[in-house]
């Protein structure tokens, strides 16, 4: 498909068909979460691709031949396409627990989608700024910068982020905090704002990092809505007490539209053996752990959709 030929919105709707659970989703990720879901509900749980392949089975799904057609499970749909089946087992479950897993499940399945739609928009995004900064230049202009600031928020941008990890490895540093910071529904605010308001959103995000940053502390933009922060030689404790205080800035801003919130995973490089590379899955596995528990509290979707009112 030759994606110049097309418009943007044209290519978000077809493109989807190509793509496959491993090219939205980190699997050891979405395993681990999967397990901690499973021993935290009694549930056994199935995930498949959107024609049957299993791609992840935590629990009693042995010898079982998943239906997509005639028993579908729970769809998880990326912009009107499912994309993945979630089968779960809930017979082990004591029944005055059940109803209130099965809710659980409901909602897991839709996050599920959630991040789907964000992981997908963010990677066509993506490939189409990089075929529009050939096309125009940009990419000369950045380099003529010194290709250390991502342009919209003024962190450094993810390859110049890259080089200060090695950096720090070389140097043998440890202890060193990483810190996955992850703006929570920001689709939610391109959909229904723009493309002006959801930039807003990531450099109101990216400014409140760097206002409670203390001047040693590394942050990148590794994503769209991503941001990675380095904490090196951390105290016990301050990775916490810094994600405490974004979320709490977060919370605190007050804007007519706009309701600003990430999800945060913290993870430590331990040995000077390791790579901070090797660390980022771990820190966005603690993240969708954190996540999971903000979207899910009470008055976070009242706060979210404020701005639709008005």
């Amino acid at each position: 498909m030759d994606y110049k030929a097309i418009p943007f919105e044209k290519r978000i709707k077809e493109n989807i068909r190509n793509y496959a659970l491993d090219n939205l989703y980190t699997l050891d990720v979405l395993t681990e979460y999967c397990k901690a879901l499973c021993m935290a509900t009694g549930a056994a749980l199935l995930i498949t691709e959107r024609h049957g392949e299993k791609v992840v089975s935590v629990g009693g799904f042995a010898g079982f031949t998943p239906d997509v057609v005639g028993n579908p499970g729970r769809k998880v749909r990326v912009y009107g396409r499912t994309i993945a089946h979630l089968y779960a087992e809930t017979d082990q479950v004591p029944e005055e627990r059940r109803q209130s897993v099965e809710h659980l499940l409901d909602g897991f399945a839709n996050i599920l989608s959630e991040w789907g739609e964000e992981a997908y928009l963010h990677t066509e995004s993506s490939i189409y700024m990089d075929e529009l900064e050939d096309k125009v230049g940009v990419k000369h202009v950045q380099t003529a910068k010194g290709e250390k600031e991502d342009v919209l928020t003024g962190v450094y941008h993810k390859l110049y982020f890259e080089e200060r990890m090695q950096i720090i490895d070389r140097a043998e540093v440890v202890p060193v905090a990483v810190i996955n910071v992850n703006i929570n529904d920001w689709k939610f605010a391109n959909d229904h704002f723009g493309d002006e308001e959801s930039d807003r959103l990531i450099k109101t995000i990216a400014d409140i990092l760097k206002q409670h940053a203390k001047p040693d502390y590394i942050i990148g933009r590794v994503d769209g809505d991503v941001f990675i922060v380095l904490i090196p030689m951390a105290d016990d404790g301050e990775a916490q007490e810094y994600c405490d205080s974004i979320q709490a800035a977060c919370l605190n801003y007050e804007d007519p539209i706009l309701a600003p919130s990430v999800a945060c995973g913290i993870v430590h490089k331990t040995n000077v053996e390791e790579e901070l590379k090797d660390k980022l899955p771990d820190a966005e596995y603690e993240m969708f752990n954190n996540k999971f528990e903000i979207k899910n509290a009470p008055g976070y979707r009242e706060r979210l959709e404020h701005g639709v009112q008005k």
